[in-house]
Order: C-alpha cells, then sequence, then structure tokens
C-alpha cells in the first residue's frame, strides 16, 4: 500500500514541482502510485499496480496501530486492537450464529455510532456484501432497501428498529436484527439494549438480538474467519435515486473502494510534494478527522471510514453536525482534517465561538457533495492559515472520489472541482449522444460542455438487479454521470448543470420525482413540480409549485406533513407557490422547470 510519508518531498531550496511533474514523478514504474491495465469484466481497465487487494486486508493490517485510539464518540475511546478484536469476534458471530456466508447481504441502518463502524469492517471481513441504509429514511423506505436488497441480517440502532418493526411483513428475507442503544447510562458509555423475539405475519419469527451480546467474549490474539475475497468481488450496495421510479442499489467491488482509497493518497501525497511547508508538517502525529458526514453515504464510508482505518487515523465522531461541538471537537482531539459538505465548513467558520477555539491543528479541508461558493476557498485561507482547502466531485457511482481540486490549484480555479485521478477518464458527450464510448476524434475544446462521463477502476459495476437501469447508465466500463461538465485546456473539470432533475440539500440528493410522487398522492393536487431554490447556508433548498384540483383546498402545512409520512425528512418541501394555472409544458408535456424558476424565485414564495 502506498504510504504519503514515503513519497519524495521538496526541498527548501529545490523548485516546486508542478502537477504534472508530480504526477509523473509519482507514478513512474517502482513507485508507490505505479499504474498497469487490467481487463476488468471485459473492459481494459487502469488500475494502481500497488493497491491492497480486497477491503479485508485492509482490516488486517490496522490492527498494526495496536493501541493508538482509533474511534472517539462522546467519552468513548476505542483503540485499533480493540477494534480488531471486535470485528474479527463479530465477524465469527455472523458465521457461526447467523449463517453468513460470502455474497449474503448485512444491511447496516443506525446513526454514526462506533458499532456502524464495526459492523462494516466485520461484515467485510467475512465475504459478505455490506447494505447501508439510509438513516434518515422512514420505516417504510428502509423497509423497502431491506427487501430489495435481500438482506438476512441488519444492524439497527434503537430508533431505526422502531422505524422497521412495523413492516416485518415486508422483509420475509431478513431473519435477524443485531440493536445497539445509543442513550447515555447514568453508570458512563451508554446503556445496553434488549434482546427479543418478533413475532410477524406471513414469515419466521425474527429474532433481535444486543449488539453487546456479540462482542464481549472475543479473545486477544483472536484472527479473522477463514474466507477467501477477490479484488472484483462485490463489497457494497449504497442506495442512490434516480429520476425515475424508487432508490436502487449501486454495487460496489473491493477494488472499487481501494482505488477510492489510493486516488485519495494519491491527491495527499501530490499536495505534500508541492507545499513548501510540508517537510515535517506532520511530526510524525496521528492524524484525525471530524466525522460530519453519514457513514451511509459513500463519502463518508469509502472516503473517511476506509481511509482512515488505513492510514491509523484517529475517526472522532459527533451524534450529529452542530457547528460549535464541531469547534470543541477539533480543539479536544487536534484535529488535524474536518470537511464534508461547503455548508458544513461554513457554519463552522460563522460560529461566534470559532475565534474562541483552538483550530490550529487543522491541516486538510476538504469537501464535496454540494454545489460550492468560489468564495469559501478564500474564507478557508484566512480563517485556517495552516490548512489546504479542497473542493471534490464523485458520486455513489464512483465510490466518492473522480476528481479534486486542492491546494494553490484550488485557489488559481475556485470554480472548478479539480483534474480526474490518474487511473480515472473523464469525458464530455453531447447529452443526446447514443455511442457506447466518447467520440474518438473530440478535440480539446475548454468552451464545450456536454454530459460527463468518467471510466476508472472506481466506477461501480451496475444496479443490483437492475439490468435496463445499468444498461442506461454504464457503456463500455464508463458511467453516465447526467452532470453537464466542461474540462479546461488543463485538464481541470468544471460543474456546469445537472442534466438529472435533482437538488443537493446541504449534501443529501433530492430527486425531484420521488417528491412530485409523494405530493401526487395527495388528493387535493392536481398537478405539481419540484425545483431548487437556493438557500445561503445548505446550498439549496426544496420548493414545490402546486396546482390544486377544482374546489380543493389544503395549505403548506398540510403537504408538508403529508410529505413527512412518506419521505424522509430532507426530501420535505420548506416552500410552496400555489398556481391557479396550469404548469408551463414543452409540446412534450415536460414541465419547463428553468422557465418556473426564473419566473418564481423573483417572487415571494408561500411558505
Amino acid at each position: 500500500m502506498a504510504d504519503s510519508a514515503e513519497q519524495p518531498q521538496p526541498s527548501a531550496e529545490a523548485p516546486i514541482p508542478t502537477l504534472a511533474e508530480a504526477t509523473a514523478t509519482l507514478t513512474a514504474p517502482g513507485q508507490g502510485f505505479e499504474m498497469e491495465e487490467l481487463t476488468i469484466r471485459g473492459i481494459p481497465t487502469r488500475t494502481w499496480k500497488l493497491a491492497p487487494a480486497t477491503l479485508r486486508s485492509i482490516l488486517e493490517l490496522s490492527s498494526m496501530h495496536g493501541d493508538n485510539d482509533f474511534l472517539v464518540y462522546e467519552d468513548e475511546r476505542v483503540s485499533f486492537a480493540e477494534h480488531f478484536r471486535i470485528a474479527a469476534g463479530l465477524g465469527h458471530a455472523l458465521v457461526g450464529e447467523f449463517g453468513i456466508k460470502k455474497g449474503d447481504r448485512v444491511a447496516i441502518a443506525m446513526r454514526n455510532l462506533p458499532e456502524w463502524v464495526m459492523a462494516f469492517w466485520a461484515s467485510i471481513a467475512v465475504g459478505a456484501v455490506v447494505v447501508p441504509l439510509n438513516a434518515w429514511w422512514t420505516g417504510a423506505e428502509l423497509a423497502y432497501g431491506l427487501s430489495d436488497s435481500g438482506s438476512s441480517v441488519v444492524f439497527v440502532d434503537e430508533e431505526r428498529q422502531a422505524r422497521i418493526l412495523p413492516h416485518l411483513a415486508e422483509m420475509p428475507d431478513l431473519r435477524s436484527m443485531i440493536v445497539c442503544c445509543e442513550e447515555p447510562d447514568p453508570a458512563g458509555g451508554r446503556r445496553a439494549a434488549q434482546g427479543s423475539e418478533v413475532a410477524r405475519v406471513g414469515a419466521g419469527p425474527l429474532a433481535a438480538i444486543p449488539f453487546a451480546q456479540l462482542t464481549g467474549d472475543a479473545p486477544e490474539g483472536v484472527t479473522l474467519p477463514e474466507v477467501s475475497i477477490e479484488p472484483d468481488d462485490d463489497a457494497t450496495i449504497f442506495y442512490t435515486s434516480g429520476t425515475t421510479g424508487r432508490p436502487k442499489g449501486a454495487v460496489g467491488t473491493h477494488r472499487n473502494s481501494v482505488s477510492n482509497l489510493m486516488n485519495l493518497f494519491f491527491v495527499s501525497t501530490v499536495g505534500t510534494m508541492r507545499r513548501r511547508s510540508a517537510a515535517g508538517e506532520a511530526g510524525g502525529t496521528q492524524n484525525a478527522n471530524l466525522l460530519s458526514v453519514p457513514l451511509f453515504h459513500a463519502t463518508g464510508c469509502h472516503a473517511v471510514l476506509v481511509t482512515n482505518t488505513a492510514a491509523g487515523g484517529k475517526l472522532v465522531m459527533m451524534h450529529h453536525f452542530d457547528p460549535d461541538r464541531a469547534l470543541e471537537l477539533i480543539e479536544r482531539e487536534r484535529i488535524t482534517i474536518f470537511g464534508g459538505v461547503p455548508a458544513m465548513v461554513m457554519q463552522v467558520i460563522d460560529s461566534p465561538n470559532f475565534e474562541k477555539r483552538d483550530t490550529s491543528s487543522v491541516r486538510s479541508i476538504s469537501y464535496g457533495g454540494a454545489p460550492c461558493p468560489p468564495d469559501l476557498v478564500r474564507r478557508i485561507t484566512e480563517h485556517f492559515p495552516a490548512g489546504a482547502p479542497g473542493n471534490g466531485y464523485g458520486l455513489t457511482e464512483t465510490s466518492a472520489m473522480t476528481t479534486m481540486n486542492a491546494g494553490d490549484d484550488y485557489v488559481r480555479k475556485p470554480d472548478s472541482v479539480g483534474p480526474p485521478a490518474p487511473v480515472c477518464d473523464v469525458a464530455v458527450v453531447p447529452e443526446d449522444y447514443e455511442g457506447v464510448e466518447p467520440p474518438p476524434d473530440q478535440a480539446l475544446d475548454p468552451e464545450r460542455t456536454g454530459e460527463l462521463w468518467i471510466k476508472g477502476p472506481n466506477v461501480v459495476r451496475g444496479y443490483w438487479n437492475r439490468p435496463e437501469e445499468t444498461a442506461a447508465s454504464f457503456s463500455r466500463g464508463w458511467l453516465h454521470t447526467g452532470d453537464v461538465a466542461r474540462i479546461d485546456e488543463e485538464g481541470f473539470v468544471h460543474i456546469v448543470d445537472r442534466a438529472k432533475d435533482m437538488i443537493i440539500r446541504g449534501g443529501e440528493n433530492v430527486y425531484c420525482v420521488e417528491v412530485e410522487a409523494a405530493l401526487f398522492e395527495h388528493p387535493a393536487v392536481a398537478d405539481c413540480a419540484v425545483i431548487g431554490v437556493p438557500h445561503p447556508v445548505l446550498g439549496e433548498e426544496v420548493g414545490a409549485v402546486i396546482v390544486l384540483r377544482p374546489g380543493a383546498d389544503v395549505g403548506a402545512d398540510e403537504l408538508s406533513r403529508f410529505v413527512g409520512e412518506r419521505l424522509a425528512a430532507f426530501n420535505v418541501p420548506s416552500r410552496f407557490w400555489f398556481r391557479a394555472e396550469p404548469l408551463p409544458r414543452n409540446p412534450a408535456g415536460k414541465v419547463l422547470k428553468r422557465d418556473l424558476r426564473t419566473e418564481l424565485l423573483g417572487s415571494t414564495p408561500v411558505i
């Protein structure tokens, strides 16, 4: 595995290498980021030659960090050695008590808790396919994810357990729940969950087993259960929505995740090479990452959790994001890396307590997942003089990172998401293009825009049991992102627009068609359209334009409640407009949302 600490660093007198020069040095034959071409599922693919073979191998190597802190949650601390012992013991329980075999799906539906991490690594280690479910989903949405994935075991906290229980009849494959509690115990730590057996109609009883019951007996020196895992075996299913229908599961392999890990290590190493102050900067201290995004997103899992496990970093977990609590933890835990989505960074900087806290330990502030105001980079350099800002781009389907703009390049081009990782190819194609690979004869044109396509070892293999959707979004290893972009003369990607009908609200993807489908279920709604509304902190907020049926009378509060009963809270519109006239449509019947935004956003919405 490549280690950024072992890579060449500039001396005080040596000229700082360009991005191209640093890339050439690091990817040269025999270097830590050497590349090779492999045929994966019949497609020639450029890969990292020295990447770890599987996620299991990352867990095995993590035990070498011994007594160093790995997980910090409130007043709880778990070392790397203790975590490995728990994960290995839990892995044996999954195989022995629950009958989990390679390829079986094991779901996780809980907040960011230490048990989330332990469940992930234990399941990965035995060859299971981990299904992280959105903790903010309703019970019906969680039931859909469990049923669609065919998960036989689910790790839950008590809040998610309560949501799922009324829907047990919808999940015949689910055999067991492993339950943890997030409530504090007056005696210290957290209260233990209670076990039970739950009856259900149309299927056998379901066992609910306390998490602690499965992890207390693993002896020192425990090893992982024996299982053979290959790089291109399935590892994860992350659910992502689309422009039609219900959420679909993006199936990621071990190679996908470790490729993302290497992409991030590469970016970090390039940044070290190109900073004058890099030599001695880390001082041999352990990195500490403030986890401010959910682990059930690809960013939280692949980019933060996997990377910290591999690099020996301390992962400081928050019960929920709060800027003042974030500042307290930055000072207390000497946080070196934090970020999430741009809104979180802005809230930390804008906190009235910012000047009262010691933030000098911070060396990297990276974010993505939402449109980023170009002025944010200036604010970061002003408030974190020792910190290197970074803005990345990726999707669930790319296992997190594809491009990254960091350091001086980001200061120079604050409106770009950066160049792709060396193993990734990007191209812009006409939005109505029907080929399976980008046109081979496109001349470089920094002004040309089109749909962004991505190819690389981090691109997932497709959607779970969705052959038609897979064929529509993937061709010859290329992912059709649905985002409109341009690529400048230096290879930096600029996201221009989203072709998908989607709103990014504080890092959560809100798919308009899902919200519209929920609104259409209300008997008073004759027609509706959901649009993105600019928001100074969240980036975008959800707005809904409603045409009522003749004689109907319903208000914004009722419609908000109605949607909230069917979809996760982040989907609920916060602004409503009610129209007497029909929505503007083209001859094919499609709502002209750009015209609608232009018409409405200068007016005062009904709230």
